[in-house]
């Protein structure tokens, strides 16, 4: 069995210039990024939600060679990886669908319709 190497990561961090950034530099570079997230406050906090995420189904189902090999080739997490992209496919299929999808219709509808016939 082909065994999996671990990427070493190097930490590019400049430990000695965060230490000297202020908590008010901080708070106006997080508010100056569109991608921050809403500082969380004690607001926040009280009125929070804890969600747990639901639980995963263990399955087995069988899939080309080459597409768990695409996967397994970052490494660890290739299920969770797979996962993400079964996800995304269902999201944007969901997606498609209500936009294309027709007003259903009511009873009041059809016969509304039949009446005009008559």
């Amino acid at each position: 069995m082909k065994r999996l190497q671990r990427r070493r990561v190097t930490d590019r961090t400049d430990y000695e210039h965060l230490a000297r950034v202020s908590d008010d530099a901080i708070t106006a570079a997080v508010a100056a990024d569109p991608d921050a997230a809403p500082i969380a406050d004690e607001e926040w906090f009280r009125t929070a939600e804890l969600v747990m995420p639901e639980p995963k189904v263990p399955i087995s189902f069988r899939v080309d060679r080459s597409i768990l090999d695409w996967f397994k080739k970052d490494g660890p997490g290739y299920q969770t990886r797979m996962n993400a992209v079964l996800k995304g496919y269902i999201n944007r299929v969901s997606a498609k669908a209500t936009a294309t999808r027709k007003p259903d219709r009511t009873h009041h509808d059809v016969g509304s319709r039949a009446r005009k016939r008559a």
